[in-house]
């Protein structure tokens, strides 16, 4: 199987690369976009004064901090032009613990938009996430996973990087750091017969992001695109050092995504997204990769009636399976909108969703079980969106090897929300 599908996903890859959208967007110009202030809840900042509000920051909610409140933002070019201050606070009402950033940038190169930062953070991350460090900051009112995951790690890390805008269509960050990590979960690592609940780790990472249809801008803000156009490939590779501040581990991580989209003059698109992960050598749970799980672990398919993400796997349960070696694929396929008024224009989406995984040693991870994705992961659904306010509904189904005894069990059903401002 996996012989197959390798050369399946390599020539998905060819051949999104070679297509061209049949639809450009060429009457914006760098200028005018440039001029034109974004929104609040399109940007995510709403600036007062000399300071941009990080609207992200406000308010949260998950299954272990509760009811999350927090204010947080950073400088704009009203205070300083080369110079940028920053951070957060935040307050969990369930587990009764502030969290917290601070720390600076500095413009290095104008011409290149090179910024280099310095940071401090003491917060909570979710088991299994990886973060692009050059992919787009995104902003939604609802943060449709947080509120229904349920493994987090706590961390407390300084970092300095140094991101820039090599080429009109290339941005690169490099990043090092130094975490102390704390499970919350009863969580062990086995390295070398010795368990770790807590560890030290010291990385360099290396990101790129290269949009070739793709432009930008700088504002206060920082980098905005403004011709939204594709493929967008994403690499990331991360490098733990054992030893290096009092470090506990080697490994290598790489990230690898492929982001495309091809819009009709019928209307309608497709958005493809391929994505492959691994890492080698000593790696905790809590940084290896999950396929971004969204189906809450309750009995009733209504009790897990919650928000759907945009590019997660909803059929998947939160915990269900960790790797080591994963490749993902999503296909969005969106029919032309209905239109019933002049205002009401609702939108069908057909979904399908794939996941094919690994772990190397699974027996050197003790406290909390978990399956691999050996076999093929499959899911296929709908959504209907935009049906009132921005909300709708979606749908989806599992099924091939993973397909669960219960009926209901492989069913999800929640609503979307999408709003364009």
């Amino acid at each position: 199987m996996r012989k197959f599908l390798f050369p399946v996903f390599l020539s998905l890859t060819i051949f999104a690369s070679a297509q061209e959208p049949a639809i450009k967007t060429d009457k914006d110009t760098i200028a005018g976009v440039a001029d034109k202030k974004e929104h609040p809840l399109s940007s995510g900042y709403y600036p007062i004064g000399f300071f941009d509000i990080d609207l992200k920051t406000i308010i949260k909610l998950n299954n272990y901090e509760g009811l999350r409140l927090g204010i947080g933002g950073l400088t704009n070019d009203r205070l300083f032009e080369k110079y940028k201050l920053g951070g957060y606070y935040a307050y969990g009402f369930k587990d009764k613990t502030s969290k917290f950033s601070l720390g600076g940038s500095a413009r290095v190169n104008k011409e290149k938009k090179a910024w280099i930062s310095v940071y401090y953070a003491d917060d909570v991350k979710e088991i299994g996430s990886f973060d692009y460090l050059t992919d787009a900051r995104v902003y939604s009112l609802f943060e449709p996973r947080l509120v229904n995951i349920t493994q987090f790690y706590k961390y407390r890390k300084w970092y300095a990087n140094i991101a820039a805008e090599l080429s009109p269509k290339i941005l690169g960050e490099v990043r090092v750091e130094h975490s102390n990590v704390e499970n919350i979960e009863n969580y062990y690592f086995i390295n070398d017969g010795v368990p770790f609940t807590k560890y030290q780790l010291a990385e360099a990472t290396v990101s790129f992001r290269i949009s070739p249809k793709t432009n930008f801008f700088t504002n206060e803000e920082g980098i905005r695109e403004y011709f939204d156009g594709f493929p967008k490939i994403s690499a990331q590779v991360t490098q733990g050092f054992k030893g290096v501040a009092s470090s506990d581990f080697n490994y290598t991580k790489f990230g690898l995504k492929l982001d495309y989209y091809i819009k009709r003059t019928d209307l309608s698109s497709t958005n493809i997204l391929l994505e492959g992960s691994l890492a080698t050598g000593d790696v905790p749970l809590t940084h290896l990769f999950h396929s971004y799980p969204n189906q809450p672990t309750k009995d009733e398919v209504l009790q897990r009636f919650s928000v759907a993400g945009v590019q997660s796997f909803e059929t998947m349960y939160f915990g269900e399976f960790f790797s080591d070696k994963l490749t993902t694929l999503q296909v969005k396929h969106s029919l032309r909108r209905f239109k019933l008024t002049e205002k009401w224009k609702p939108e069908l989406v057909l979904i399908t969703r794939h996941a094919l995984g690994d772990m190397s040693n699974k027996d050197d991870h003790f406290g909390i079980p978990f399956n691999t994705l050996d076999h093929l992961y499959n899911e296929s659904g709908i959504e209907l969106n935009k049906i009132l306010f921005g909300f709708g509904l979606s749908g989806a189904f599992r099924y091939g090897y993973y397909n669960l005894p219960k009926f209901s069990d492989n069913i999800s059903f929640k609503f979307t929300f999408y709003l364009k401002v």
